[in-house]
């Protein structure tokens, strides 16, 4: 697969600033981002980024041990990567960041919040360059497989009314309208719906996503990925 999604590291951030000022109209500043990396011990933040060739076997072979520890109602066992990820939000509050794995471009990023028993789904952005490529879809799966690491019941989210393709892509996944937060974005008065899933616990939800993967996986493989020479 020509992309790979892994935690946010500091030295990530100057780059989703930049692509927060292409998503949105009013972007967090970078050291709004520096501080949930390191402070914030309830986030998650995490961006995905086009492999380089010398990269791909790499991002190949994770996927593959990623896949061998499935069980067969499509849940997995707790993986390297996902200890890798529980130390680093372990020692963020230290200073400590870990290098990045693969030396791609970074094109979307996503981030989350837990809040008691609820994953609270804060932003997802994606270059404009990016879109159509099934790399936001692989941020939101990103951050629901968390979800269920960390113990969440459900996922929630707002998101403008007029977003219809981001809601379509959401229901996709079980969220449903719950409300409305009325005038909720500040740069035009924008309503917001709020949207949640059911539990996320359950064996069905669990098979049903598990087969949402395996589509999107499949789904990837046949899109030509997006080079470095686009970013420019």
């Amino acid at each position: 697969m020509p992309y790979v999604v892994e935690p946010m590291q500091i030295e990530d951030v100057d780059e989703v600033v930049e692509i927060e000022r292409e998503c949105f109209n009013l972007p967090w500043p970078a050291h709004a981002y520096r501080r949930e990396l390191r402070e914030n011990r309830l986030s998650r933040y995490v961006v995905v980024r086009w492999v380089e060739p010398t990269d791909e076997k790499a991002a190949e072979t994770e996927g593959a041990e990623a896949a061998a520890e499935a069980g067969r109602d499509g849940t997995s066992r707790r993986s390297t990567s996902t200890m890798r990820r529980v130390v680093e939000q372990m020692l963020r509050p230290f200073g400590w960041s870990e290098s990045s794995e693969f030396s791609g471009d970074l094109l979307g990023y996503a981030g989350m919040w837990l809040m008691l028993d609820e994953a609270h789904i804060t932003t997802i952005g994606v270059r404009r360059i990016g879109r159509g490529h099934g790399l936001g879809e692989m941020l939101l799966q990103n951050l629901i497989e968390q979800a269920m690491e960390m113990g969440a019941e459900r996922v929630t989210l707002e998101v403008r009314v007029s977003n219809v393709v981001a809601q379509n892509l959401y229901r996709k996944y079980g969220f449903h309208e719950e409300g409305i937060r009325r005038r909720y974005y500040s740069d035009n008065g924008e309503d917001a719906l709020i949207m949640t899933t059911d539990r996320i616990d359950t064996p069905e939800y669990q098979r049903r996503f598990a087969q949402l993967k395996k589509e999107l996986a499949q789904r990837i493989k046949g899109i030509e990925r997006v080079p470095p020479a686009s970013l420019s």
